[in-house]
């Protein structure tokens, strides 16, 4: 007998959350209270998640006692806690149900009449915050779920009382396929997450069917036109598709024009023009993540001044080319990149922007992705002037394949390797000139090596 999560998380049952002060747990066990969910919760530390959560009402433990899963009807749990967590096996051995995280989102999108998924290799984040700002642009209240930083709702969630929910939503692990989706958004597929997935074609395989968990009745697949692996994925699919492109598609863009590096073009969809947006941010990547938001928008007949003003207004996502500062006359910015795919995009618009040097400090992550993928990211990171490569960012992973950054600076004309993100930091103090772009790139601790560069400068005006 298959137990289903709907089934314990309805009004008056109790659901205990491990790892509850996670960046998708702590809105999640909201989302549950709101719908009348007893909710209890453990985590490793302290934090504003917990103490948010603690002034909801909700009992949070410091620590994983497996007297903490008792009276509880179920238990959801984060990725990161594994069977060997006490709080799993004493659930385990009471006989309680223990269910994923992505399990519990996917029961929760059946609440609402439009679930808005959007997928992707790359970009999931950046687009998944452009919905947001159109739906909100348009009055319309959703529930959100985004895998980073969205200023202008001050953290990754929201909580809506409208009728759409929009989630970030990752195929590693296959966790989308725990979802709901009435609109599915699939930017690109690349291959990825190699410690999960075989190959380029598994990774499809996954994509397929996650397009496939669409309504075909009542659903729409929005899918970039452009990008060869997507369509090739989503070939023969027998659902409603609208394709997104940057000159032909469904929806496209007509006159492009570029001011400082910003772009602003009409959103044509189906040959009329449906209104002219303005981009805060740069990049034809962002062109691209800008039509993708905008078609799902059309999907779901969003009022189109909700397009406009919400792409108008967005600036982007934390970790999304945000800036960090000024030292000495150089900017500096961090991003997230941590694909082959990522870095061209990212580094392809740096250079774009007129800057007199553009100076890459790059943490790869992942000794897995490292290896599989190591010609390109050789490759792509001859496109700085300069590169300075920090060690590889370990995360689930131990390192069985005996490979390090400094095997990508050997290879890399220039490149120079700084162990730890406090020799990335002095060393760009010594490199940083008036006109420099600086970034700091990857999805580890990275982003540190800015931060401390721009805490150690000498006293002098704001670099904000």
């Amino acid at each position: 007998m298959t137990l289903e999560i709907h089934d314990y998380i309805q009004p008056g049952r109790t659901a205990h959350l491990v790892g509850i002060g996670g960046v998708s747990m702590s809105p999640l066990a909201e989302v549950l209270l709101g719908a009348g969910v007893r909710i209890t919760g453990s985590d490793a530390h302290e934090s504003g998640a917990v103490e948010h959560l603690r002034a909801l009402g909700v009992p949070v433990t410091i620590g994983h006692l497996p007297e903490s899963v008792e009276g509880a009807d179920c238990v959801i749990r984060t990725a990161a806690v594994h069977d060997d967590n006490p709080e799993i096996a004493a659930a385990r051995r009471l006989g309680i149900p223990v269910f994923e995280r992505a399990q519990a989102w996917g029961a929760i999108m059946r609440h609402y009449h439009n679930a808005l998924c959007v997928a992707g290799t790359h970009g999931k984040t950046t687009t998944t915050s452009m919905c947001t700002h159109i739906f909100l642009a348009a009055g319309l209240d959703p529930t959100v779920m985004i895998g980073g930083t969205l200023p202008a709702i001050g953290s990754g969630y929201r909580v809506g009382k409208g009728e759409t929910i929009i989630l970030e939503s990752c195929e590693y692990c296959n966790s989308f396929l725990s979802f709901f989706p009435t609109v599915a958004v699939i930017l690109n597929v690349d291959a990825d997450h190699l410690d999960f997935f075989k190959d380029l074609e598994d990774v499809e395989h996954s994509f397929r069917r996650f397009a496939e968990l669409v309504p075909a009745d009542t659903g729409v697949v929005v899918a970039d036109r452009d990008d060869q692996n997507t369509m090739e994925t989503l070939a023969g699919l027998e659902r409603p598709l609208i394709t997104f492109g940057l000159e032909e598609g469904d929806v496209h863009a007509a006159g492009l024009e570029w001011v400082n590096g910003f772009p602003s073009f009409d959103i044509v969809f189906r040959g009329e023009k449906v209104t002219r947006v303005e981009l805060q941010v740069p990049g034809e990547h962002n062109v691209r993540n800008a039509l993708a938001a905008a078609a799902a928008a059309l999907a779901l007949r969003v009022p189109v001044r909700g397009i406009r003003e919400g792409l108008g207004a967005f600036r982007g996502a934390g970790r999304r080319f945000e800036h960090k500062g000024t030292y000495r006359g150089a900017q500096v910015y961090d991003d997230y990149a941590h694909h082959p795919e990522e870095l061209r995009a990212l580094l392809t618009m740096a250079q774009s922007l007129g800057y007199g040097r553009v100076i890459c400090a790059f943490q790869p992550h992942t000794y897995s992705r490292t290896h599989e993928l190591f010609s390109d990211f050789v490759e792509v990171l001859k496109l700085p002037d300069q590169v300075l490569l920090a060690e590889i960012f370990a995360a689930r992973e131990q390192n069985e394949l005996g490979i390090s950054s400094r095997d990508l600076a050997e290879q890399i004309p220039g490149a120079e390797f700084c162990p730890g993100v406090e020799q990335v930091a002095e060393r760009l103090a010594q490199l940083a000139q008036p006109g420099d772009l600086i970034l700091t790139v990857g999805a580890g601790d990275i982003f540190r090596a800015g931060e401390l560069l721009l805490a150690g400068q000498e006293k002098g005006p704001a670099g904000n």
